[in-house]
């Protein structure tokens, strides 16, 4: 059996494809945008503001919490979805060391 394409990258790298696939979605930039200009959020509210169907508002919110990005809290019947901070910090901090390490070598 073959290798696997992830297996012949290191782990930061690895890391790193999954945390811009995630982004690469302008509906899930749209979503981050929101959640973080709100104290808390309901799914609901977030249905209404980027204007996508409740069950394609989950799976993006499903993708995001995949890499830890965001965290929800069940009350009663709705889930109030945040940025998990401590996460954001170390997102940050991990592209920005992949883009401050990257060289100005272009012609």
């Amino acid at each position: 059996m073959g290798v696997t394409k992830t297996q012949i990258f290191n782990t930061k790298q690895n890391e790193l494809a999954i945390l811009f696939k995630v982004l690469s979605n302008p509906a899930r930039i749209a979503i981050l945008q929101y959640i973080s200009q709100q104290d808390s959020c309901i799914c609901n509210d977030i249905v209404d503001e980027i204007g996508l169907a409740q069950p394609t508002i989950s799976q993006h919110l499903k993708e995001l919490k995949s890499i830890n990005l965001i965290k929800g809290e069940i009350e009663g019947k709705k889930v109030c979805y945040c940025i998990d901070l401590e996460r954001w910090a170390e997102i940050q901090k991990m592209v920005n060391s992949f883009f401050n390490t990257t060289k100005n070598n272009c012609c």
